[in-house]
Order: structure tokens, then sequence, then C-alpha cells
């Protein structure tokens, strides 16, 4: 039988499997829709799904009136002004600048918000595992954020620039909502949270983008091709449905900085599944790159206290 402990090592091991390859499906997705509404599309059919789901298990609740503030701030925070910012930056920085800007500031993030609201608090352990994983990403991506988009070199003036802040800007997003969103799941299922979220953040995605998206009311016609369509899928299914729901279990039992040390692990998903599926060339920096990141992720997880690693069962 899982200790609570070993069910979350196997959740987070499990979170930087897929979202160490969702990479691959966003770029395939923005490359042919305009990406707010690639994101806005993914987000609510997954909510939908989600709450479906909650509500096939008996895991749904009636959120109480002083919850409703929160719920929306979330939403907005961890989905709408995380990845409408993150899919747009995308289309304008090559995916080596990405990669060093969202997976290293949102440790950071995660960590300065858990103290600030008084969630966490700080350690050695935790300082030098977030140091050790965000050198470990620059020595891994830092040759590849040399690199100008060709995209952004035919767009606007500044294009890789502004992509660059909208990148590092979901970062904040993200770690300012995951931070808020605790004390939800001590009082909401995870599942239910996760649905709500994704829906509301979703449709607020959507919206925006059917209605100052350049291209994006044609694009509901669905005439994306099989590609964007896969990538479109298995965001959905994976990204969101699985990889977002075990995101706020960790962190729920775990806490946000633990539980956002999956950016030091993901990125060595994508790096081997690069290597694996599209011949790209591992070099030795790659590899001390690869272990810092490790390094980091190991001591940041090896430091739960009992407490911590006590899961609610859901």
């Amino acid at each position: 039988m899982l200790t609570a402990v070993n069910k979350n090592q196997l959740r987070f091991l499990m979170l930087c499997m897929i979202w160490g390859s969702t990479w691959m499906g966003t770029k395939a997705g923005i490359e042919a829709v305009p990406p707010l509404l690639f994101a806005g599309t993914r987000f609510t059919a997954a909510g939908i799904l989600l709450l479906l789901y909650a509500r096939a298990k008996g895991e749904t609740a009636s959120v109480k009136v002083q919850d409703g503030f929160r719920f929306a701030a979330v939403s907005i925070l961890m989905i709408t002004l995380c990845y409408g910012p993150l899919f747009w930056g995308m289309q304008y920085i090559d995916s080596g600048t990405a990669a060093v800007l969202e997976m290293s500031l949102t440790p950071i993030a995660l960590l300065v918000f858990a103290l600030l609201l008084n969630e966490e608090r700080l350690d050695g352990r935790r300082i030098l595992a977030i140091a050790l994983g965000v050198s470990g990403l620059v020595v891994l991506f830092w040759p590849a954020s040399a690199h100008v988009s060709p995209r952004a070199a035919d767009a606007f003036p500044g294009a890789s620039l502004w992509g660059g802040l909208a990148v590092a800007s979901a970062a904040f997003t993200y770690g300012y909502g995951s931070v808020l969103a605790r004390p939800l799941l001590r009082t909401y299922p995870a599942l239910f949270v996760s649905g709500m979220t994704t829906l509301v953040g979703g449709i607020v995605l959507l919206t925006a983008a059917v209605a100052f998206e350049p291209g994006a009311a044609s694009a509901l016609s669905g005439d994306w091709g099989t590609v964007a369509w896969l990538g479109w899928f298995f965001l959905v299914i994976f990204g969101s449905l699985i990889g977002y729901t075990t995101f706020l279990r960790l962190l729920r039992d775990i806490g946000a900085s633990r539980a956002g040390s999956y950016a030091f692990v993901s990125p060595v998903i994508a790096v081997v599944l690069g290597a694996a599926f599209f011949a790209e060339r591992v070099t030795t920096a790659d590899v001390v790159g690869i272990v810092i990141m490790l390094s980091g992720a190991y001591l940041a997880m090896s430091g739960a206290t009992k407490t911590e690693a006590t899961a609610l069962e859901s």
C-alpha cells in the first residue's frame, strides 16, 4: 500500500513527465492557430470535462460566497493571465529562451508568494534547491536563448523583447495564483477546484480571443490541420485533465515551492524526448545542466516534512 509520501512522489514524477512533453503540443498548436484562441478552447473544454468527471465521482461542491472571489482570482491568475501571455509570447522567442524564463522563474515566484502569504517558511534547503535548479536551466538552455525567432524578425519592432516579458510574467501570475489556491484545496476536492478554475479561466481567455485577437473568430471553424488538433487533444487530456489536477494535489499536500520544483525536471524530459524522437544532439553541457537541475529537484522534494506529506485522500 502506498504511503502519502510515496503517492506524492509518484504524482510528482507523473507531473514532470506530462509537463515536460507539453511544449511540443503547444508549439504545434500556436504555429497554426491564434494562440489565445488555442489556449481558450483548450482550457474551456478541459474545464467542462473535469467538472463532469468530478460530478461522476461525487466530488462536486457548492462554492461558498466568501470563497467566490478567491476562485475567480485563482482562475484568472493561473489560467487566463498565465497561459494567455505564455502562448502569445512563445510566438516571438526561441524555445530555449522560453524555457529559461518560464521554468526558472516559476519556482522562485512560487516560493516568494508562499512566503509573503505565510503559506511556507524559508529555509536553507529551499534556497539551495532553487539556486541549483535555476543554474542547471541556464547551463542547459542559455545557448539556445541567444537565437532570435524567425517569426519575431518578421513581426513588429521589439517583438522578441515583448514576447520574453510575456513569458516571464506568466511565471509570476501562476505563482501567485497557486499560493492563493492552496486554502481552497483544504476545503474543496482538488478535482472540483481544477475544473472550476480551468473552466472560468478558459472562458475568459476564449472571450478575449474572439473579441480582440486577429483571426480568432475565423479559426473557430476548426480548420487547424491534423498536427495542431493532435497537440490540442494532448494538452486537454494530459496537460490539463491529468497534469493540472496532479499539480493542485501536490500543491495541497507538499506546498507551492516543492510542487513547483517540477520546473527543474520537466526540461530534462523535454531534452530526452527531443533526443529520442527528433534526433536532437545532447552535449556535455546539457548533461551537466541536467544533473544540476535534478539535484535541485531532489533537494526540494526530499525536504518535505511529515505534516506536509500527509495527503488528503481525493
